[in-house]
């Protein structure tokens, strides 16, 4: 039967009222001063961020998303005064997020366009101040894309690339939910203190809580904190419209792993938590990818991906997630990676195993999303009860909003 009985949960199940009043708008001023809700075998607490490290067994394993947000809104101004609004959303040629960036004159992106009605497809322009120079930005339409567009940027100075010009000339895009324009305060408040690696339109906010002086405890107690990158698109925002989730076409993204990570994941016997669903989600597309490479050992890098339903159809025959594990380590030592780099479009709904982590600090998230399923199949139903006390003790939600410790008990693995 594989996927098909997952397909038919009703998205409308997964709904709560969310007033407007209970979505955080800013950041609080000091990160880790958020209120933190810990849902350990049905019993709830309600703890502050800060009682973290000492939630947390000793030798355990911290997973991060060390993704860093762009600059990825472009605003341009024909010469009729309308405005046109570029997102950008994910490189196209090169395709290659690092490659991109690192381009001196021209590079093509997939990318939304606001106003587009008012756009006939004749060059944009914009100028570009990077110190005391000034770069003349054009960006040409070049036609649709998976329902977006792809748009060709180029700029007349070749001594500064397409990362240094989106730093200068781009805004940082926070949530559409919280109807407001970014400020200053975004460009800071809405990165993770261990961002690094460029590439997201929206933030991993799970880890948007933690501190330097919170990692310096957790250090204290022995607990591994390691990294993997997942570029997070505007597909993570993207409402389930369908009635069935099995009608719902989920946003793939890309990852990237280090051969270090796996070694240390293949070795830890003890607590795996991660940090964020986009690292839940990477972390058990790797066990897929796992099984995909023990079927077909000779299988090609960009057969690698994990496609939504993919987890639920695939035969496992019984692997367990260390042998998974090291038929990649294998995979990929034979190619002479160090890094694995593909994408995973994983649905992660109620009765699915989990096979690599054993909790998940997160934030609250919309009603009817697929971030809702994903918290559901640890949960179970009990998340109406852990959402509507939330609401009861004015947690704030979403984005800037509190965060929650779930702890995956010995049915969910």
């Amino acid at each position: 039967m594989g996927s098909e009985k997952y397909k038919s949960y009703r998205i409308t199940d997964f709904n709560y009222e969310l007033p407007d009043s209970a979505v955080a708008k800013f950041p609080l001023p000091e990160r880790d001063s958020s209120k933190l809700l810990e849902w350990k075998e049905e019993a709830i607490q309600d703890l502050h961020f800060s009682d973290l490290p000492e939630l947390l067994p000793q030798h355990s394993m911290l997973v991060f998303n060390n993704t860093r947000v762009i600059r990825a809104r472009l605003q341009f101004v024909k010469a009729t005064g309308a405005a046109i609004e570029i997102f950008c959303l994910e490189p196209t040629l090169p395709h290659d997020y690092v490659l991109s960036f690192a381009q001196t004159n021209s590079c093509r992106w997939k990318c939304i366009v606001g106003n587009k009605k008012r756009w006939k497809g004749e060059p944009l322009t914009l100028t570009v101040r990077i110190a005391d120079q000034e770069i003349l930005l054009s960006a040409r339409l070049l036609g649709e894309l998976d329902g977006s567009f792809e748009i060709g940027f180029s700029w007349d100075l070749a001594n500064f690339n397409f990362a240094e010009i989106l730093e200068a000339a781009g805004n940082i895009p926070i949530p559409p939910y919280l109807h407001r324009a970014s400020e200053t305060i975004d460009l800071t408040a809405y990165q993770t203190v261990y961002a690094r690696i460029k590439g997201s339109v929206a933030a991993p906010t799970a880890g948007l809580h933690f501190t330097d002086r919170i990692l310096g405890e957790l250090a204290d107690r022995h607990i591994t904190c390691q990294e993997l990158t997942l570029h997070v698109g505007a597909g993570t925002f993207q409402p389930v419209k369908s009635e069935t989730i099995g009608e719902h076409l989920m946003h793939t993204e890309y990852f990237a792993v280090t051969q270090d990570l796996l070694k240390q994941l293949m070795n830890h016997s003890e607590v795996v938590l991660a940090v964020g669903t986009t690292s839940v989600r990477t972390l058990e597309s790797l066990f897929w990818i796992g099984c995909k490479i023990i079927r077909n050992p000779q299988i090609e890098a960009d057969k690698l991906g994990v496609t939504q339903w993919e987890p639920y159809d695939l035969p496992m025959a019984e692997i367990d997630t260390s042998t998974a594990l090291k038929a990649i380590a294998t995979w990929m030592e034979v190619r002479g990676m160090t890094v694995l780099e593909t994408t995973t479009q994983i649905m992660i709904v109620p009765g699915y195993q989990f096979r690599l982590i054993d909790g998940l600090i997160t934030n609250f998230h919309q009603p009817q999303s697929t971030l809702l399923l994903l918290i559901s199949a640890i949960l179970g139903s009990d998340w109406k009860r852990v959402y509507a006390h939330a609401l009861e003790k004015s947690y704030r939600f979403l984005s800037y909003g509190d965060a929650n410790l779930y702890w995956i008990g010995e049915n969910e693995k």
